[in-house]
């Protein structure tokens, strides 16, 4: 029988990679995360999962930065 997986993707169909942090911007998984996603097990999904929310900090960090260094019109 067929294990079924519970922990579903964090993928909200906005796909685009941060050049600075690597993650994509939608769901914030690397692009190895994302492939690998299908292949492994709950336990490895959620260590991701987990991760998400200090890594949407550290995006929001480095965006402000970036508009801070960008010379105002």
């Amino acid at each position: 029988m067929k294990e079924w997986r519970v922990v579903a993707t964090p993928c909200n169909n906005v796909c685009r990679i941060d050049d600075a942090s690597g993650w994509c911007v939608g769901c914030l998984r690397t692009l190895g995360e994302i492939a690998a996603w299908a292949s492994v097990d709950d336990d490895e999904r959620r260590a991701v999962l987990a991760e998400l929310p200090a890594r949407r900090e550290q995006l929001r960090s480095l965006r402000r930065d970036r508009s801070e260094e960008s010379p105002s019109p």
